[in-house]
């Protein structure tokens, strides 16, 4: 046997470590013909990236922020975590301002962060930085406040997504591409509109930042794979969505035809406080002597014991006030049936009223409210499921099929 060397050029010293692994993960592994293609096709954006790189040694900072780009991405994702968790538990932040802490919890709070300090100066380990930045934290929320601690984490925020960026197009050199292959690239938009919704934020409200948590999504495969399970077979479940718009709409027109009157739904009216007038002198006004005209007055020669109690009768009308027929014009009933037969486990049959066996569309009625559940609830929905479920079983056997491949070959 022969021994075979082959030289590495000394370019590819200049190759970074994101880039290897994606390619390492990303590359085709159906086929050997299909892998070495799928290799060579992404060789010319490695060589130009390589070129950059050597570029790049020229400008300490850019490639001193370049080189550690996972550093600066799980800073803004703890960051968002954090700045969500303290929006979640304190906000409003009406009555949390600073200066608020006992003297001795003040100073043990001094303790904690000087001593984590000092573990940190020590010892450079993850834990005691964690250590020093929550010690850190909470000394800011009780010494200005919590809205002000959460200003200063919003904008050291947009700092470091604005070095990350810049680490970002210092590792693929985005920006020597031209502006078309940059807007073309999704993944600097998505880290562009990361520093956006910062910046909402920061300046906007505190309640954009609740959009950063999505960033999950992009850093983990397994959320990738559950979205990925929804878009990959959109068309088929985007074409089963409208089989079950038409069935709702040729239901709808069967019950506006035939079972208008079944379309009666209990609402839950906001409180108006104008509704009632003052009723403790009904007769002083022409209002009144309008509307409670057959209320028995004291003092009167009336017989008032056959005369139905007020308080009965306003019972008896905010019960009939409560319900209303929704099925008056074809698009109510298209909107009735769309949110609460698709909603509803037994179909639309479950909301409509419940009609007497006596009646001469009871049978009808019936072969209705069955019809309904068997084709949209039961087929056209779980056909939906399916679809869904299907896909992301596939997109799982495939994550795991790779991982064994480069675990075995």
């Amino acid at each position: 046997m022969e021994q075979i060397v082959f030289p590495v050029p000394s370019i590819c010293e200049f190759l970074t470590k994101e880039s290897k692994l994606r390619i390492y993960y990303t590359t085709e592994r159906d086929e050997q013909g299909s892998k070495i293609n799928d290799f060579f096709l992404k060789s010319e954006d490695l060589f130009n990236e390589m070129n950059w790189q050597k570029k790049l040694r020229a400008q300490p900072f850019l490639y001193w922020c370049a080189r550690n780009m996972s550093f600066w991405s799980s800073i803004s994702f703890n960051l968002a975590v954090l700045m969500n968790l303290l929006v979640a538990f304190f906000y409003p932040f009406k009555g949390i301002r600073g200066g608020t802490l006992e003297p001795h919890l003040s100073g043990l709070l001094w303790t904690a962060m000087l001593i984590s300090l000092a573990i940190v100066i020590a010892l450079p380990k993850p834990h005691g930085i964690r250590a020093l930045i929550a010690s850190t934290i909470l000394r800011l929320i009780f010494s200005v406040g919590l809205q002000p601690t959460l200003f200063l984490l919003g904008a050291f925020n947009v700092c470091n997504k604005i070095i990350f960026l810049m680490s970002f197009v210092g590792n693929c050199g985005t920006f020597t591409r031209g502006y078309k292959a940059m807007i073309m690239d999704v993944e600097f938009l998505y880290h562009l509109l990361y520093l956006l919704i910062c910046a909402l934020g920061l300046f906007v409200h505190e309640f954009f930042y609740s959009l950063l948590l999505f960033d999950l999504v992009y850093r983990e495969e397994t959320l990738l794979n559950v979205i990925k399970s929804v878009t990959r077979n959109g068309r088929s479940i985007i074409l089963t969505a409208v089989l079950a718009l038409i069935l709702v709409y040729l239901f709808s027109i069967v019950g506006y035809l035939f079972f208008k009157d079944d379309f009666i739904l209990e609402v839950d009216k906001l409180p108006n406080e104008t509704l009632l007038p003052d009723r403790t002198e009904p007769g002083e006004t022409m209002t009144g002597e309008f509307l409670y005209s057959d209320v028995c007055k004291t003092g009167s020669s009336e017989n008032c014991s056959s005369i139905i109690p007020s308080d009965q009768l306003i019972t008896e009308e905010m019960e009939e006030e409560n319900k209303e027929h929704t099925c008056e014009t074809l698009l109510m009933c298209i909107v009735t049936v769309l949110s609460h037969g698709l909603r509803s486990g037994g179909g639309v049959g479950d909301v409509l009223r419940k009609p007497s066996k006596e009646e001469p569309l009871f049978a009808a009625r019936v072969i209705y409210d069955l019809l309904f559940f068997f084709m949209v609830i039961i087929i056209v929905l779980n056909l939906i499921f399916g679809v869904i479920i299907d896909t992301f079983a596939d997109l799982r056997s495939e994550k795991q099929k790779k991982e064994e491949i480069l675990k075995t070959t």
